[in-house]
């Protein structure tokens, strides 16, 4: 078994279920550790005055860290999780051995993007999150999608707490570019991308591997936005595939 364990974070709006059909056989190879972010799945959202930040999500990250008593580790992360990787990079790069960034991109949003993460927040405070699945789905799954990869995301859309859901929409939408971070990153890292990701498409992986010193890409076919959970025999063969020993 590799002595470097691997973290992976989850997307938005799940929690680290997400991570159930990838958790086996990288185990067989890798201490994998899979956590729920704040607010979400199992986590609780800590009470604070705060604006939501990813930088206290990022603590959090190396808490655990310091709770396992790991110095170093692979971090990695799908869409949201990739952002928190970035934030984790910012507060403490010693920790990192190495990145996996899965469906994700390294610009900031847009003012509309961020709005549009803003009126999210605000609805589901109101409403819950019986309303997401129909909304998300078409950006988060490829277009011909599995129906029980389908009927999987709704539940794990619907399980999650209004309150995590809305912290974590906000602290997304707060967040800064993070291209001038990877500049300076001095680890291996991989990025995978589903071929049919609509929401942050091959040419922002492009980005990423164009921006980090020493990447490998890898382009899964026939997959959306959630690659972990629409192609996770190709997510573990392109980590077992790459993971530096």
């Amino acid at each position: 078994m590799n002595d470097l364990p691997l973290v992976l974070l989850h997307a938005f709006p799940v929690d680290a279920r997400m991570w159930d059909a990838v958790r086996a056989p990288l185990s067989e190879r890798l201490r994998l550790i899979t956590p729920d972010q704040r607010g979400l799945g199992r986590s609780p959202l800590p009470e604070t005055d705060r604006e939501p930040d990813l930088d206290d999500a990022a603590r959090d990250v190396v808490a655990l860290l310091d709770r396992l008593e790991l110095d170093k580790v692979v971090l990695g992360g799908c869409s949201m999780g990739g952002y928190l990787t970035m934030a984790v990079l910012r507060l403490a790069p010693e920790r990192v051995g190495g990145l996996v960034f899965i469906d994700t991109k390294a610009t900031a949003d847009t003012p509309e993007a961020a709005q549009a993460r803003h009126d999210v927040a605000a609805r589901v405070e109101t409403e819950g999150a019986g309303w997401m699945p129909e909304a998300v789905t078409p950006g988060l799954l490829a277009e011909k999608a599995r129906p029980e990869v389908v009927e999987r995301l709704r539940e794990l859309i619907t399980t999650q707490p209004p309150s995590g859901i809305a912290w974590a929409a906000r602290a997304m939408a707060a967040r800064p570019d993070s291209l001038e971070t990877l500049r300076s990153v001095d680890v291996p890292a991989l990025v995978v991308v589903g071929e049919e990701d609509g929401l942050t498409p091959l040419e922002a992986a492009n980005t990423l591997v164009e921006t980090l010193p020493d990447a490998t890409l890898v382009v899964l076919p026939e997959a959306g936005h959630l690659t972990p959970l629409e192609d996770p025999a190709g997510v573990v063969e392109a980590i077992l595939g790459w993971y530096p020993a």
